[in-house]
């Protein structure tokens, strides 16, 4: 059990072991305060209130600022997104190649729903974006993107559809050789082992989850290690990110 008392500025811990009471102007009372936020906002479901440029984002802020931070450092030419849902997303990096004058997005789901593909196909950024509706791990589909990527192009692929260890580990082993060296594929949601119990959750979360997944790719491909990528600015004293991403980044080193 945490209590906050903001007149204090102070953040107490209970638990079996005993009781501890910290100053909030300290990293670790951010750590646990920032836990039972994540916690919270799940179950009142935070990330289903955002949009990007007019088309519904299901991500937390934190998650696409550091995921920006990362892009505009590489400036890729193909992003690759396994996940269109609303296609937020896909307009948020679209939104990107824009601003650098280069690069596409290429927007991969088993299923696009009319409504959601009517409105990604009549957004303005539309034209950096190209949607293919199959599995992510079905060898048409995965050929199929590997078929527009061209030679001599830097690819970076994030992976946000089915999140069970079996399908993220298949979708790494199918994408991770598309990925070039330098740039990363991302592993989303390993959240889900940390919210057990919560609403819209599975017992089995604690093992079937991106973040397994990611951990036995890099085991099985050398090629690859969890590096989460290095911060550009910080003036503060927070050292970990508050995220639903939590060891996804898997760097191509090789």
């Amino acid at each position: 059990m945490i209590t906050i008392d903001e007149t204090a500025g102070t953040v107490t811990i209970q638990n079996p072991d005993g009781t501890r009471t910290l100053p909030m102007a300290s990293t670790e009372a951010f750590e646990v305060v920032s836990r039972a936020w994540l916690r919270c906002g799940w179950d009142v479901k935070h990330v289903y209130s955002f949009t990007w440029l007019g088309r519904p984002i299901i991500q937390l802020p934190e998650d696409m600022m550091r995921v920006q931070e990362v892009l505009n450092g590489l400036r890729p030419d193909v992003i690759i997104e396994t996940g269109v849902a609303h296609g937020g997303s896909l307009v948020f990096y679209a939104s990107l190649c824009k601003l650098w004058g280069k690069g596409r997005v290429i927007g991969i789901d088993v299923e696009i729903r009319p409504h959601n593909r009517a409105a990604i196909e009549a957004h303005e950024l539309f034209p950096y974006i190209d949607l293919i509706e199959g599995s992510s791990i079905d060898p048409t589909t995965v050929d199929q993107v590997r078929l527009e990527i061209r030679p001599g192009e830097t690819v970076f692929v994030m992976l946000d559809s089915n999140h069970s260890r079996a399908h993220v580990l298949e979708e790494l082993k199918a994408y991770g050789p598309m990925v070039t060296p330098n740039s990363y594929i991302v592993a989303s949601d390993g959240i889900m082992e940390q919210v057990i119990g919560a609403p819209r959750t599975a017992p089995d979360w604690d093992w079937n989850n991106p973040k397994a997944a990611a951990e036995e790719f890099v085991r099985l491909d050398p090629r690859f290690q969890l590096e989460q990528p290095p911060w550009l600015f910080n003036e503060g004293l927070v050292r970990e990110p508050v995220t639903y991403w939590p060891g996804a980044y898997l760097k191509r080193i090789g």
